[in-house]
């Protein structure tokens, strides 16, 4: 899996999410801090209305 620090990410030492690419209708989300724990994994839809709330927020 490749992780990639997700465009969303701030750039704080505390705030770095990383996303891999590459798996049709999901989202794999980790924190760059503990890059050895198990990944979420979302739905491709659900992660769309976070990050749209987010950014609202």
């Amino acid at each position: 899996m490749a992780w990639r620090k997700s465009s969303y990410s701030d750039g704080g030492p505390n705030n770095c999410i990383e996303v891999a690419d590459g798996y049709p209708g999901f989202v794999p989300v980790r924190d760059s801090k503990t890059p050895t724990r198990p990944a979420l994994l979302i739905t491709a839809p659900a992660c769309a209305a976070f990050v749209e709330f987010a950014a609202g927020a």
